[in-house]
């Protein structure tokens, strides 16, 4: 695969991420590159949240679902399903992190990746 065939994978696999975490209405979608920086453990983080522990479990099951069905990949390594405040989903070259609200909030990751690109998504109403 080609370093091009390999960036345009990674943005399909980003798009359907992102349009899963829209169908269960996560709120406040973000993806950070930071595949550009020094030390980078991927290419982006996606992060979102939402308003409670099932909001927080059905957004990244949707995720996992949708991965696999457009893109025949599992994920890789994943946590937090046992409380459902923050789940994590490696897909390797994209991290996925799906919060309860307050602990985005708390957390605040993309003020740590604040010299990486940030994209924001628009949320839907459908």
């Amino acid at each position: 695969m080609t370093k091009k065939q390999q960036k345009t994978s990674i943005e399909q696999l980003l798009a359907t991420i992102v349009d899963a975490i829209q169908d269960k209405k996560g709120s406040n979608i973000v993806s950070i590159e930071i595949g550009k920086l020094p030390n980078a453990v991927c290419e982006y983080f996606v992060i979102c949240h939402a308003n409670s522990t099932t909001q927080v479990s059905a957004i990244a099951d949707n995720v996992e679902d949708k991965v696999l069905e457009n893109h025949h990949e599992k994920v890789w390594q994943k946590a937090g399903h046992d409380n459902s405040i923050w789940v994590v989903l490696d897909f390797v070259d994209i991290v996925v992190h799906v919060f309860q609200k307050e602990w985005r909030e708390f957390y605040r990751l993309e003020e740590l990746w604040a010299d990486a690109q940030i994209k924001k998504y628009e949320e839907t109403n459908a």
